[in-house]
């Protein structure tokens, strides 16, 4: 338990050390993006999977499906939160909670797919299933973001 609240902490470090450096990214201002609704929820959701894997790894090994499985999330939240910071912070407005939950979503089918491909070939109905539920998430997030 530990363990976990020092990631917490080394984590929120990491945030607090980015806001000081200017808040820029690409040469971009992202102060107005990182007080957005879905930076947040993203941003949540993302120290959750962080310490998840923290406490996984006390138990189990990195080849272990859960997490497998997390890793492969929070990799898909990571690329989410690169697509956060294009946004123009003229348009931060469509940065709302609801885009944040897609978001979310997205990345847990996302990953629910490398999972059921690890099991199941590409053709198997659940995999096809899957992936019908994960573009449904992209495409209204695509529309969204541009």
């Amino acid at each position: 338990m530990r363990q976990v609240v020092f990631s917490l902490c080394l984590v929120l470090a990491g945030f607090s050390a980015a806001l000081a450096q200017g808040g820029e990214k690409g040469g971009r201002e992202i102060g107005p993006i990182r007080s957005s609704s879905a930076f947040a929820e993203v941003s949540l959701r993302k120290v959750e999977l962080e310490a998840e894997i923290e406490s996984y790894l006390a138990d189990y090994t990195e080849q272990n499906p859960k997490v497998i499985d997390a890793r492969n999330e929070l990799r898909f939240l990571v690329g989410d939160l690169d697509r956060i910071f294009a946004v123009r912070p003229t348009e931060v407005a469509r940065l709302t909670e609801a885009l944040g939950k897609m978001i979310v979503r997205r990345a847990a089918l996302a990953a629910d797919v490398e999972r059921l491909m690890r099991t199941y070939s590409k053709d198997h109905p659940n995999v096809k299933r899957a992936k019908r539920k994960a573009a449904i998430f992209e495409s209204a997030i695509r529309e969204i973001l541009g």
